[in-house]
């Protein structure tokens, strides 16, 4: 039996797949559960047009990835740091306060939870983060430490 998955499902597929399963799954677990609808010809237009929703979303989503990703990497974003006579920074930077500094000085809200330093900074001087925007999206920006 063919059923639409509404939700993903372990060891079957993700949502919006169309899956071939026994009767008795369909009818006594998936479809109860609302995992899946029966692949019906109504359903199956239903489907269609999801998908092509989704890959209107999916084209924008690129489209907006990709201009992020050239304004990060016009001219790196300058972070403020607490300093010592040596021109080491008392303590770190962390990737919220570089994720701070893109929103205000370049506009633009990144999660810190997708920002990855590359190494420890703990000194002035100009260092690299990757950001991944998922779908195997990853970019790495530069950024400029300076002393406050």
């Amino acid at each position: 039996m063919q059923v639409i998955l509404i939700k993903d499902v372990d060891n079957l597929g993700g949502a919006h797949e169309l899956v071939e399963v026994r009767p008795g799954y369909a009818r006594n677990y998936l479809i109860p559960q609302k995992y899946a609808i029966e692949a019906s010809g109504s359903n199956m237009k239903i489907l269609e047009e999801r998908r092509k929703q989704k890959e209107k979303r999916e084209q924008k989503l690129m489209a907006e990835i990709a201009k992020v990703t050239e304004v990060l990497k016009a001219s790196p974003v300058k972070l403020g740091a607490k300093i010592g006579t040596s021109g080491k920074i008392f303590g770190s930077v962390t990737s919220i306060q570089l994720a701070r500094a893109i929103r205000e000085q370049k506009g633009y809200d990144i999660d810190r939870r997708r920002i990855q330093l590359l190494d420890e900074v703990k000194e002035v001087g100009t260092h690299k983060a990757s950001i991944d925007f998922g779908k195997d999206n990853v970019v790495e920006m530069e950024f400029e430490v300076v002393g406050e």
